[in-house]
């Protein structure tokens, strides 16, 4: 894991109190999705379709600070849309720092260059940069020519000014591991301070649902990747049992409340990835009306093939404080390339013959 240590004792610190508290359901880091206009239509997204009435509302200031302080997460992730195009976005993001609160700034970077100076470097800031592999591979998902160089030339420049840049990597169909591995070994070149890296979720309203990776060929490509890569020295930007994970060692259902969502409609029910399940006034309506046991790979069809990390990173973080030493083990070893994997075990009622196919039996 690449995270500086000041926001490793941050987030730590913040875990043990919700232990010793006993709560049940915390979140891990706060999805502020203050508007949902974008200036990329990308094959996989299910994030931009919507009329121009929704494309053009944005949460203000006062409302994203408020959201901030109902979550109380000690991180927060600005996705969208792109939130570059948010007027008032260098004053929510200064807002949250001095909430102390570690802010990652999503996007494309199309505007980064021309924003950059509305910022100032923080170790509380990160700009999260978009990119899904090389350079044929990243201009193929977004569907327009010419976008991997500028984010490359953006990360450069975010860089040279100081601040704290990783790279967000969503993978998807027709990627092979070799092709990763090597993007992987790039972006260490550029000297970002880590990727993420998870397979794309199938939204419904995305343009192109045959994008998508499900099932087995997930973990296989993981497997591949993680096999190239152990000696590689990636500075991946997840916990040890998250990418064990991906790899098919752990069976995990999701964490929903780990990483909620505050957009233009209000708090998401359940999570940042279904927008057809209703929305919360606040935070704490959030946690205690939405059906959770609804949810998860082994309890809905929606969800059976996700394995995105605003849902299990923080599944994943709960595993690593009730088993430390299997946590360390695995950091140590890496993800586990060869052998069986963990079955995923679903309830019979939920047994239709697509559900079957993705089911991975053991020995």
């Amino acid at each position: 894991m690449s995270i500086p240590l000041r926001q490793q004792l941050t987030v730590g610190r913040y875990l043990i109190e919700q232990k010793l508290k006993r709560v049940k359901r915390y979140p891990l880091v706060l999805m502020l999705e203050p508007l949902f206009r974008c200036n990329l239509a990308c094959a996989g997204c299910g994030k931009i379709d919507y009329p121009d009435d929704i494309l053009n509302k944005r949460l203000s200031v006062d409302e994203c600070m408020t959201a901030v302080d109902e979550c109380g997460a000690p991180m927060v992730s600005i996705p969208g849309g792109e939130p570059l195009i948010h007027k008032e976005m260098p004053q929510i993001v200064e807002g949250i720092i001095a909430r102390k609160k570690f802010v990652y700034l999503c996007t494309n970077a199309l505007l980064l260059k021309k924003r950059i100076d509305d910022y100032t470097p923080s170790p509380y800031l990160t700009f999260s940069i978009h990119l899904d592999g090389n350079q044929e591979r990243h201009d193929v998902s977004v569907c327009q020519e010419g976008v991997f160089d500028i984010a490359e030339e953006a990360i450069k420049l975010a860089l040279a000014k100081g601040f704290r840049v990783t790279i967000n990597c969503t993978l998807f169909q027709g990627e092979n591991a070799q092709e990763v591995a090597d993007f992987l070994d790039y972006a260490m070149e550029l000297g970002v301070e880590g990727v993420t890296i998870a397979p794309g979720f199938s939204y419904d309203k995305a343009p192109n649902q045959d994008v998508f990776i499900k099932g087995l060929d997930v973990k296989e490509l993981f497997r591949g990747i993680f096999k190239i890569g152990k000696n590689r020295n990636w500075k991946l930007n997840h916990s040890s049992l998250y990418l064990d994970f991906l790899a098919g060692n752990q069976s995990y259902n999701c964490t929903p409340w780990g990483n909620p969502t505050r957009n233009v409609f209000g708090w998401q029910k359940p999570c940042y990835l279904l927008d057809d399940e209703g929305y919360a006034a606040s935070f704490q309506e959030l946690l205690e009306t939405t059906p959770w046991e609804k949810y998860g790979n082994v309890n809905n069809p929606k969800c059976v093939n996700c394995m995105a990390h605003c849902g299990y990173e923080a599944t994943a973080v709960e595993d690593m404080l009730a088993h430390p030493l299997k946590a360390m083990l695995t950091s140590f070893l890496g993800p586990k390339t060869e052998g069986s994997m963990v079955e995923v075990k679903i309830p019979e009622k939920q047994k239709t013959d697509s559900l079957e196919n993705i089911t991975i039996k053991t020995e």
